[in-house]
């Protein structure tokens, strides 16, 4: 009987924890095709309307590593109960009749919930068997970012029939069943975990984080108040500097960063970085240029819910490639598979450059983005997991996607400098061949992912030794053991 209750448990928390790194993701992501929206809705500027994404992008990943060290001890259910709470609440603010400060407000709540994408892998690891918990893991993190996929499409054909407040009354629909789902679903972390959590850390590196990310996505700041920005990254500087030291002497880190100078995590960071950059380059290329509209010589000019469709092949070839790769990963090492989704990525890149002069052209290239950002989402844990412990597997994660969303923001601002530097005075949409010119960085980006996973694959050998971990745990060498 407990045996039978036992394999029911295991298999309601899978698609349970899929279905919170699925929401967390789509409904952070609900303010990109809304911005337009909110705007007209609020009677405030797009500059404005445009912190309903930034706000829901910095809170997460300035939450992102203190929930994941949270995770990491023995209260990671009420952790990750909490926290759904914070996203409830805040998804009810955003539907709530009220001015649009207290939108900002619900916004930064519901970007929280973007931390509990590795407090699911965590769960994964510590609970499900070893065949299982693995693809798992994968799978929770290509949701976490084709959530983007799901979102967009659905936020635009709610707007345009019920509006703005539609749209995100979505998005507080399911965050309450993700609340349900991980009330009845998520167990409590095994026995004997630390539950210290590094505030003073905490502090530091959130408010490091906040300033950087803050600083890549206000472009007018540099070009208006240059030594305001200035000032502030040399304090973004200064904190990250201070919470690095004392991270290393510290006896009980909010990151484990002795953990993450090993080669595997500091390659896989690396490649996770400037890919990221890449990937959500070509994401907002193929978006923008697909609403541009006709009278800019190119373009478009498709609505707000088509242009979500255009992101529906992006999230169904990366769920498949999300599927395929975990059987892929007991054939070819994890950082060859980082590097092979790194050139299927910089593909994308060259269908975009050279054919673009029709929708199915730009569904094409969405289709090999998404494909390759999947595989490239699920090959990346096995890379950091296999040298980290389990009771380290939220904190290690978690550190990785502040990397992507740091990444990310990066990205976005590096191409919107790109088209920027390619718009002749006076007009209010840039040049055709901007995007090209825009392709070709993205292209550079992806080169140097590829460059960095193959060195990371050098030194990993199937015949090397298995890591032993700082809790005396084994690590194989190869990330699918």
């Amino acid at each position: 009987m407990s045996t039978t209750r036992e394999h029911s448990e295991t298999r309601l928390l899978v698609p349970s924890l899929i279905f919170i790194a699925l929401v967390v993701a789509a409904v952070a992501s609900l303010g990109a095709p809304l911005i337009t929206s909110v705007a007209t809705t609020f009677h405030v500027s797009l500059d404005s309307a445009q912190w309903t994404l930034t706000i829901a992008l910095l809170s997460g990943a300035v939450a992102t590593p203190v929930l994941g060290r949270f995770g990491a001890g023995p209260h990671r259910r009420a952790t990750i109960l909490v926290t759904l709470v914070v996203v409830v609440a805040g998804s009810a603010l955003t539907v709530l009749p009220l001015p649009f400060a207290w939108l900002l407000v619900g916004r930064a709540a519901q970007g929280i919930g973007l931390g509990l994408t590795a407090l699911m892998m965590g769960v994964a690891r510590d609970h499900l068997p070893e065949e299982r918990s693995a693809p798992t893991i994968a799978l929770v993190s290509v949701v976490s970012i084709m959530g983007i996929g799901v979102g967009y499409p659905l936020a635009g054909l709610l707007t345009e029939f019920g509006g703005v407040r539609a749209a995100y009354g979505l998005g507080l629909f399911v965050t309450v069943i993700a609340l349900l789902a991980a009330w009845r679903s998520v167990p409590t972390a095994p026995e004997g975990r630390s539950a210290h959590v590094d505030i003073a850390g905490a502090l530091l590196l959130s408010g490091g984080l906040f300033l950087v990310l803050f600083l890549v996505g206000q472009k007018s700041l540099w070009s208006e108040h240059f030594t305001v920005a200035v000032v502030l990254a040399v304090v973004a500087v200064l904190l990250l500097c201070v919470w690095t030291v004392s991270g290393l002497r510290g006896k009980a880190p909010l990151v484990d960063l002795r953990a993450l100078r090993h080669p595997a995590v500091a390659g896989a960071n690396l490649a996770m970085f400037v890919g990221a950059i890449g990937m959500y380059i070509l994401l907002t290329l193929i978006t923008r240029y697909a609403q541009t509209p006709h009278s800019a010589g190119y373009g478009f000019g498709i609505t707000t819910f088509v242009a979500g469709l255009v992101l529906i092949p992006f999230s169904v070839l990366g769920f498949i490639a999300g599927k395929l790769t975990p059987p892929m990963l007991k054939r070819i090492d994890a950082p060859l598979l980082l590097a092979g989704s790194a050139v299927v990525i910089g593909g994308g890149f060259i269908l975009f450059a050279a054919a673009r002069s029709n929708l199915t052209e730009l569904f094409l290239a969405m289709s090999v983005l998404g494909f390759g950002v999947g595989s490239f989402s699920a090959a990346m844990p096995g890379v950091i997991l296999a040298v980290t412990p389990k009771s380290e597997t939220s904190s290690a994660m978690s550190f990785n996607y502040v990397v992507r969303s740091v990444g990310y923001s990066l990205g976005s601002a590096i191409g919107g400098l790109v088209l920027a530097a390619g718009t002749d005075t006076g007009r209010i949409f840039p040049n055709d061949s901007a995007y090209t010119t825009a392709a070709w960085v993205g292209l550079v980006a992806m080169a140097i992912t590829t460059a960095a996973s193959l060195v990371l694959a050098r030194q990993r050998s199937p015949e090397a030794e298995p890591t032993v971990s700082p809790a005396g745990e084994p690590s194989p060498s190869r990330s699918n053991q």
